[in-house]
């Protein structure tokens, strides 16, 4: 006989209020039904006081936790601030995880990114290749205190038994994202300068490096759609790439922003700036063994984001 107990009665999500935690919550909140869903943010908990991940944990009592807080941002601010995003993200993930288990927790969830990967990976890059080499060096403060992850996960499996998974998100890109020019990656920086520049009448907008690079983007709504079948079918220390395979040039990326936002002027690339990794394409055999895809096209993902964005700014309801 089955049993009507659901598979797991208190769900934690911290981050729940960033960027990939606004479509992540309404997909657990689908799919898991009868639990209790419980999202919570910085103001809620800082995950960097101590102490604090061992009294959210006690106060909360989960016994599953999608732990998505990070510290996160583009390519100039990691390069101006690379102690902030080492110590921030691995102090948040070493405790968070570590009072998760002393908790009792029996399923963890987390999610690292694919600038993890060595400088010098070959695309497409599969997860055997996480540990080939050094990450970008622009990114590494943050990239490698995110790679312990997996290292954690794998230890605290082996001696503990302890069910965690580490999920690899692409190039996400989508509503709720940072546009803030510093801190933003390379849609959101296009997105914002296009609008802006349309409006005040501008016959230019500068976008960074030269446009030479490629990269593969996923729509944020594809991301959350996988979670809540990792959440209760898989349980491997194995990370999973979840992207959507495809490759563009950032200067094909440039023109096609440029299209959905409807800016009529040209681009020029400041060459000054960096590039980073010039080809990052991930492999999602995988993903797509589990079953699993991100389908949504580079154009109608944009659209929805462009959409957001412009209604966001009037409301006031996106940092700038």
């Amino acid at each position: 006989m089955l049993s009507d107990k659901p598979l797991f009665q208190r769900i934690l999500v911290t981050g729940s209020t960033g960027f990939l935690g606004h479509h992540v919550m309404p997909r657990l909140r689908a799919a898991f039904p009868d639990a209790e869903l419980i999202g919570l943010g910085r103001r809620d908990f800082d995950l960097l006081e101590p102490g604090a991940p061992a009294t959210m944990l006690r106060q909360i009592q989960p016994d599953c936790v999608v732990h998505m807080a990070a510290k996160s941002g583009g390519i100039i601010t990691n390069k101006k601030c690379p102690a902030d995003f080492f110590y921030d993200n691995l102090a948040m993930n070493l405790h968070v995880f570590h009072e998760s288990w002393r908790a009792g927790v029996k399923k963890f969830v987390t999610f690292m990114g694919g600038c993890s990967y060595p400088s010098d990976a070959r695309s497409p890059i599969g997860e055997d290749q996480m540990w080939a080499g050094y990450p970008q060096i622009e990114s590494a403060g943050y990239s490698v205190a995110k790679k312990m992850l997996l290292t954690q996960s794998w230890a605290y499996r082996v001696q503990h038994g302890f069910n965690s998974i580490v999920l690899i998100p692409g190039n996400v890109y989508g509503e709720w994202d940072n546009f803030r020019l510093e801190e933003a990656h390379v849609i959101p920086a296009l997105i914002r300068k296009y609008v802006e520049a349309q409006e005040r009448g501008d016959p230019t907008i500068t976008a960074f490096g030269s446009g030479r690079p490629t990269r593969d983007f996923v729509y944020a709504g594809d991301v959350a759609a996988t979670v809540p079948w990792f959440v209760r079918h898989y349980d491997s220390s194995e990370p999973v790439n979840i992207s959507a395979g495809r490759r563009i040039s950032i200067r094909e990326l440039a023109e096609t922003v440029k299209a959905t936002t409807g800016f009529t002027g040209d681009i020029v690339w400041d060459t000054t700036k960096p590039d980073g990794q010039m080809d990052k394409i991930f492999d999602v055999t995988r993903l797509n063994a589990l079953g699993l895809s991100c389908d949504t096209p580079l154009k109608e993902g944009l659209s929805c984001t462009v959409e957001w964005f412009r209604k966001a700014r009037q409301e006031g309801a996106v940092r700038l």
